[in-house]
């Protein structure tokens, strides 16, 4: 998770988030990140399971696209760092491919994920949930999206405004994306991580959070450098977790993903 910023220490020059998707392959099946750098805190969850996610694919028929996600923090890991992607072939069907990725840096685990990919299939379709009431992002308030690369944020009327965080964000790409569905469901992945649920929760504000474990499933295709809306609802907290869930909409209304955390409450040291 990260958090948003209208000032200084927000990435939005330098590398950029084609740059971090940018991967070296380093031996059969084995992936390298070597875009690092130092803004003084612990590697974003997203990246890392943009990058998984993306090397996974490296080892999937060109026909087929992520519809679902699910891994595990293991240990923060370091944004100065190279991290290395170990994927494990599962199993190719005819019409789904299954893939494990183990993250390391320097020999050491940081984490890991399962990850499903599919033939393009037709079918019913059906959204039972409308979109969340929310303004659009032209009368929002625009806020950079702090730590992220090429992201740019507005903030429309939050459910939970007294929140430590919002909790309903638009995004997009500040840049161009490429028309390949696997780079948006990246970026998607990459954004999915921002901000947290639990900020709607009650006597928690004052607690940090570390993420556990994350799911995403994708719906439709959508296009990262449109505006998104991202808005996560907070369910419970017990045993010092907490646990919220998320849609992601495009700018139409059409529900394109949605996700799963649980995260660690954990009072500062």
């Amino acid at each position: 998770m990260t958090g948003l910023d209208a000032g200084p220490g927000t990435l939005t020059t330098g590398p950029s988030i084609l740059d971090l998707l940018a991967l070296a392959e380093a031996g059969p099946d084995v992936f390298r990140a070597d875009l690092v750098y130092d803004d003084g805190g612990f590697l974003y969850g997203g990246q890392v399971a943009a990058q998984a996610l993306r090397a996974a694919a490296h080892t999937v028929p060109p026909d087929r696209l992520p519809h679902s996600l699910h891994c595990y923090f293991v240990r923060a890991g370091n944004p100065g760092r190279a991290t290395e992607f170990r994927v494990e072939r599962d199993r190719d069907g005819r019409s789904f491919s299954s893939r494990r990725v183990v993250a390391t840096q320097d020999g050491r685990l940081i984490f890991t994920m399962s990850c499903s990919f599919a033939v393009p299939l037709t079918g019913p379709e059906q959204d039972v949930d409308g979109m969340p009431d929310a303004e659009p992002p032209e009368r929002s308030r625009a806020a950079e999206l702090t730590h992220l690369f090429s992201l740019e944020g507005a903030l429309p009327t939050q459910p939970f405004p007294d929140g430590a965080w919002p909790t309903r964000v638009w995004a997009r790409s500040t840049l161009p994306l490429p028309d390949d569905p696997l780079v948006h469901a990246c970026v998607l992945t990459y954004l999915s991580d921002l901000f947290t649920g639990t900020a709607g929760l009650d006597d928690v504000s004052d607690l940090g959070t570390t993420s556990l474990d994350h799911a995403l499933w994708f719906h439709r295709p959508v296009r990262l450098d449109d505006w998104v809306l991202m808005d996560l609802v907070p369910h419970q907290s017990a045993a010092s977790r907490g646990w919220y869930t998320g849609t992601v909409h495009d700018a139409s209304g059409q529900l394109a993903a949605s996700l799963a955390q649980e995260i660690l409450f954990r009072r500062p040291r």
